[in-house]
């Protein structure tokens, strides 16, 4: 019999682990979720038209037995992409911006939407990360959106800590050198950080501090901190609790805020005027005691984890 069947998505084939890495059109005996029926099988004798019942089958089952029977090929095409389906049954309408916490789920679309467009190119053997300051390096990691929408989140919450040394989220209750911050758990947000750290950190640093391997990273340390001259304007001078640290820069320098930045004073460099979305990435402890710079006029925002205490 003549091929009538086509089909665009097959999520029991055990070839789609390997889907796009070969192209072509393949026949198989099962499918469901989307599929195209040619016209000639909804014309003429109905006994050709396709059914969905087929004793106790489910209805997908059926359909494909059915056509089985018939000797009716069906066939899956990933010669085209028409986008792709998602599990929408666990989307959680609970936050500010709930498609943040689709990292696990919607990993795709999260990373369209949230991912910086030049994130790969720093993969790149040959792209060579740039320096500002000895050993500490500077790269894209994610979007503006991702920046507004973190921010969002977290004046949303609104609880920022008080910026004393005392601190009950602490074990011990005690901060050596506190900012204003929120931590990522008290958001909801410290898994999908850690994954995030896992998936997006841990292939650069990898890249840029060679020999160190940790997989996945650990970091008990994930908060944004705000700053502004009339709560806090700087940071005095401190080492971090980590291995290594990462600082995203959340909003832009002389747009929506002036001056901030952080000094390495071992070396006296100074890392100023940040790139929205960009992050710095630094030893934590023994050679990069660092300060965050006094900020004069807005406010400024920024996403530090201490990895691998």
């Amino acid at each position: 019999m003549a091929d009538v069947f086509w089909m665009g998505y097959c999520v029991r084939l055990l070839l789609f682990s390997v889907f796009f890495d070969l192209r072509g059109v393949w026949n198989v005996p099962y499918i469901n979720h989307a599929y195209l029926i040619h016209g000639s099988l909804l014309k003429g004798d109905p006994e050709t038209f396709p059914s969905y019942i087929h004793g106790l089958l489910d209805p997908d089952m059926a359909l494909c037995k059915n056509l089985r029977d018939k000797g009716i090929f069906m066939y899956i095409n990933n010669l085209h992409e028409f986008g792709h389906l998602i599990n929408s049954e666990t989307f959680d309408t609970s936050h500010v911006h709930n498609e943040l916490y689709e990292i696990y789920t919607n990993q795709k679309d999260w990373e369209h939407r949230y991912i910086h467009e030049n994130y790969s190119k720093v993969l790149d053997p040959t792209y060579e990360v740039d320096m500002p300051c000895p050993d500490v390096f500077w790269f894209p990691v994610v979007t503006p959106t991702f920046c507004k929408h973190l921010i969002d989140t977290m004046e949303n919450f609104g609880q920022w800590s008080d910026g004393s040394n005392k601190d009950p989220r602490l074990a011990g209750g005690y901060e050596n050198v506190p900012t204003r911050d929120i931590h990522m758990n008290q958001v909801g947000f410290e898994q999908h950080w850690l994954y995030f750290l896992r998936e997006y950190i841990r292939p650069v640093q990898e890249k840029i501090f060679i020999g160190y391997t940790h997989d996945p990273p650990k970091a008990l340390m994930n908060f944004v901190v705000r700053y502004r001259p009339d709560e806090q304007p700087y940071l005095r001078p401190h080492h971090d609790s980590s291995t290594y640290t990462i600082n995203i820069a959340l909003n832009r320098p002389n747009i929506d805020y002036e001056g901030g930045g952080c000094r390495f004073i071992r070396y006296n460099c100074s890392a100023t005027d940040l790139r929205l979305g960009w992050t710095l990435m630094h030893p934590g402890r023994l050679t990069h005691y660092h300060e965050g710079l006094r900020v004069t006029n807005g406010t400024r925002y920024i996403m530090i984890s201490f990895v691998d205490p």
